[in-house]
């Protein structure tokens, strides 16, 4: 097996818990300033977020919940504008500081950079949003702690698509075997596996119940020293928060 080399995060829901009180609170602010009656609820956005980017999440809404709605002729420009609204709102989200990172988080990205492992981000959303959060909820030079940024359109087929995993370790001039993953979803765990790259996932409320029988861990968490982690499958040993010694023992295994 070869030696791990880099850390490969996805964002949304990984990172921080980005969806309920962000993405989809930015997207109905989004919708009341088009003058849009749409209201996406917890539960309807639960049931969307099967689909991976936003402006395909947009479209797959019209397509499945909102049939009757009499689409504008030029229905990608109103996509892009809905989309770029969008994001304006949970950029600003991000700025008042209303997405924290995830528990353990801050810990491990700092572990793995003292040590001198590479990072990137891996995601299907936009390269605004992921310095948004970065920069705010980290530090202003955050973005620099990363040496990809794979995210967005930058690859046409997005999550459960490999392309975006591959498209990043390309960049990096590694092999699946010398990478390790962190992902919350069925459809990123889909596509990292896809890519060959080991996967640790944290749950959030919305994919607590998907299948990650390929993990090679799956927490609830990934814990701090004072606030362990639950272990839903895979062993952790006697470990109670995930460190570096940990996700290297996992990517050994």
């Amino acid at each position: 097996m070869a030696d791990l080399q880099a850390l490969l995060f996805d964002v949304d829901g990984t990172l921080a818990d980005t969806e309920k009180d962000g993405h989809r609170v930015a997207f109905n602010r989004a919708f009341a300033d088009a003058g849009l009656d749409w209201d996406w609820t917890p539960e309807l956005y639960g049931e969307l977020l099967a689909v991976t980017g936003g402006k395909e999440r947009i479209r797959h809404y019209l397509e499945n919940f909102n049939r009757d709605f009499e689409a504008p002729e030029d229905l990608d420009a109103f996509v892009r504008g809905l989309h770029a609204a969008k994001t304006e709102h949970y950029t600003g989200l991000l700025a008042e500081g209303a997405i924290p990172l995830r528990p353990g988080v801050r810990r491990l990205l700092e572990e793995a950079r003292d040590a001198g492992l590479r990072m990137a981000v891996v995601t299907t959303t936009t390269p605004a949003n992921v310095e948004a959060l970065l920069t705010h909820a980290i530090e202003p030079a955050a973005m620099d702690w990363f040496e990809v940024i794979a995210a967005g359109d930058i690859v046409p087929a997005k999550k459960p698509a490999p392309d975006i995993y591959q498209w990043a370790m390309q960049q990096m001039g590694l092999s699946p075997a010398e990478c390790m993953a962190f992902e919350d979803s069925r459809n990123g765990i889909l596509s990292s596996q896809d890519a060959g790259v080991k996967t640790i996932v944290t749950v959030n409320d919305y994919t607590r119940d998907d299948d990650f029988s390929d993990a090679a861990i799956v927490l609830d968490q990934l814990g701090e020293p004072d606030q362990p982690f639950q272990v839903l499958a895979g062993d952790a040993g006697d470990a109670t928060h995930l460190d570096l010694d940990l996700v290297r023992r996992l990517h050994a295994d």
